[in-house]
């Protein structure tokens, strides 16, 4: 017999990002009871750091936020895989990890040994077995799963591993190799993640892809399918208690000042957003300080795109991307090898950490003209069909050190409050690994916590929380079908 409910419980989204869509595709698709659900964001378009733009000169798109997705299916199942094949999104492999050295590609071993001789060979090879040895491709699938590194006592920083390397040759490779990736600097970041940016580059960890016609279209075709009311240009200013356990929100909004009370709020705001948020009242603002401040480890991205009217490093380049040397380790993607029938070329780079922050105060026109003059030999001629550039600075958007230096438990990363305060979660890049991969487990873990919440009568904490297994690797009920 059908249930009836006599009160429509409501949902408030706070966040129009991945974090934010994700988990209202989720929770439609779990929640038994009916629900009322609104997604608020601040600017006037949704997707946050998932961005396709398109030049001006030509109808040529670029990624003006995340290059690539992770594909993790070489070790276990992989959720956001399946999500893209669910959304029916055709998606294309990336392949690259070459090194730009003072000019010249380091691709291969040989290349190494050739550039830096037996000495840095020696010291490459001990680094790569003790890396694979600390952090297998099960840890590395695991890598947020606190249990998973419970012989890491006092978790360390990258940099001291990185100054065991004995050869200067390999470690300023090694430093350069996976320096946009952190988006940090060595001495910012623990071991752990360090790590697995390094590892990554290994196909039996994972593997990179993007999606056909831009990464955003994941944005486009989740709004598509959701039922949730989405209201644009709405900031949050303040959340509170609110009567009969609810949560007061407070946003900014084009009309002026609105003040809502709902059953559940879920924030899927990146760190440096929630932190401009107040929170109200004991014990909520001391629960989302010692919150914010747990994850409180800022890391920068700066994007420059360059559109050129043709690709002349054609066949002297033909790979998705490389790093460089340039801006203290930079990434430098050739975009129009995700569509070789375009007759023209986009490349893409994307500088990290202190080098990236720096270079933010600079003017678009400067920073393009440093691109240019940073390209490879390979790339020689670009400069005389280049047609137009485009920055986009991501100035704290990021984690250092995902997870914060010690990962705290699933329960407290999502519910600062503990269950039994209000029903306020968290969704966020941060709680895990700063991937599309890790929002969306994140909002796998609050949808099903939300869904029980709902099923059981709406303000009471669920008997028991989510399983690991079932809210974070995607097991029956959430897995796609």
């Amino acid at each position: 017999m059908k249930r009836s409910w006599a009160h429509i419980p409501r949902v408030a989204i706070v966040g129009g990002g991945p974090g934010g869509l994700f988990t209202a595709h989720l929770l439609e698709r779990h929640a038994a009871r009916p629900f009322e659900a609104t997604v608020f964001e601040a600017s006037e378009r949704l997707g946050g750091k998932l961005l396709t733009a398109r030049f001006q000169t030509l109808d040529a798109p670029y990624e003006a936020g995340a290059a690539e997705l992770y594909d993790n299916s070489p070790v276990d199942e992989d959720p956001l895989r399946e999500l893209v094949a669910e959304l029916g999104l055709p998606t294309v492999a990336m392949n690259g990890g070459a090194v730009w050295l003072d000019g010249e590609r380091v691709a291969t071993l040989e290349d190494l040994r050739r550039r830096g001789g037996a000495p840095a060979e020696r010291a490459f090879e001990a680094f790569d077995r003790a890396a694979h040895g600390w952090m297998g491709a099960r840890q590395f699938y695991d890598s947020d799963v606190p249990e998973s590194f419970a012989d890491e006592r006092t978790p360390a920083l990258f940099a001291r591993w990185l100054e065991r390397i004995d050869d200067p040759f390999t470690r300023r490779y090694i430093e350069r190799l996976i320096h946009s990736d952190l988006a940090a600097e060595p001495h910012q970041t623990n071991l752990r993640y360090g790590l697995q940016n390094y590892l990554m580059n290994d196909p039996a960890y994972m593997r990179l892809y993007a999606i056909e016609g831009g990464n955003e279209r994941i944005v486009h075709e989740l709004a598509q399918r959701q039922r949730a009311s989405v209201k644009f240009g709405c900031a949050l200013e303040s959340v509170s208690a609110g009567g009969a356990g609810r949560v007061r929100l407070t946003l900014r909004t084009p009309d002026g000042p609105l003040e809502r009370e709902f059953e559940h709020v879920v924030l899927a705001l990146p760190l440096d957003r929630l932190a401009q948020v107040r929170f109200e009242g004991e014990p909520l603002h001391s629960d989302l300080r010692r919150h914010i401040a747990h994850y409180d480890h800022p890391a920068h991205y700066l994007r420059i795109s360059l559109l050129f009217s043709r690709a002349p490093w054609r066949g002297a380049f033909d790979e998705s991307f490389g790093m460089s040397e340039r801006f203290g380790g930079a990434c430098l993607y050739d975009e129009s090898a995700r569509r070789p029938e375009a007759p023209y070329g986009v490349l893409g780079w994307l500088l990290g950490g202190d080098a990236a922050c720096e270079h933010a105060s600079r003017s678009d026109a400067e920073l393009i003209e440093l691109a240019l003059d940073a390209l490879p030999a390979e790339f020689a001629g670009a400069r005389e069909v280049f047609l137009e550039g485009r920055v986009q600075r991501w100035i704290g958007a990021v984690n250092a050190m995902p997870g914060g230096r010690v990962a705290a438990p699933l329960e407290r990363r999502h519910l600062p409050c503990g269950r039994a305060g209000p029903s306020l979660h968290i969704v966020g890049d941060y709680l895990f690994d700063s991937t599309l991969n890790g929002v969306l487990e994140s909002a796998h873990y609050v949808a099903q916590e939300l869904a029980a919440r709902l099923e059981q009568g709406g303000d009471r904490p669920p008997a028991s929380p989510p399983s690991f297994e079932s809210a974070q690797r995607g097991a029956a009920p959430l897995r796609y079908p």
